[in-house]
């Protein structure tokens, strides 16, 4: 049975614990979509043609990847993509309990919606987009933080060389 996953999420920028769940996801997937937000709760660093294009680079080497942006709600998209499953990564306790609000609503929305969610390797748990930003802002290294296609684009944005 193929089975199709969305991996929906803002990726601004997609960080080694997002691509760690990706990889790991292909195992499990016929085919994994990774499905870049356009709206966000927060000012985004990079635009969402950047985010397409930088996911593009970092996952070049996953034949079962692709890469689109959608607008609206998540359950339109996966509707139209005739998806059910939707991919989530959870860092910690905290992360849930707004996951799960999420994952009720849409269930809600769309009664055969599932969610799977998937831990990245613990050496990833604490990294997130916002601190990669943080990180990169202050000059600091973020090759640990983020995939090496990333890391010219991140620097851009912050004027760094490092």
């Amino acid at each position: 049975m193929k089975t199709i996953a969305i991996y929906p999420g803002t990726f601004d920028p997609v960080t080694t614990g997002h691509l760690d769940i990706i990889r790991r996801a292909c195992e499990i997937f016929s085919r994994i979509i990774v499905a870049v937000a356009d709206s966000t709760p927060k000012p985004a660093l990079f635009s969402l043609a950047e985010r397409v294009e930088i996911l593009k680079l970092a996952t070049h080497n996953l034949s079962r990847v692709e890469v689109e942006s959608f607008t609206g709600l998540l359950v339109d998209y996966m509707r139209k993509r005739q998806a059910h499953v939707a991919l989530r990564g959870l860092r910690a306790i905290s992360d849930f309990e707004y996951e799960i609000q999420i994952a009720q609503m849409n269930r809600k929305l769309y009664p055969e919606f599932e969610i799977v969610y998937m831990m990245p390797d613990e050496k990833y748990t604490y990294i997130s987009s916002s601190l990669a930003k943080e990180v990169a802002s202050l000059g600091g290294d973020v090759s640990s933080l983020i995939p090496e296609e990333v890391q010219p684009f991140l620097r851009s944005k912050f004027n760094t060389g490092k």
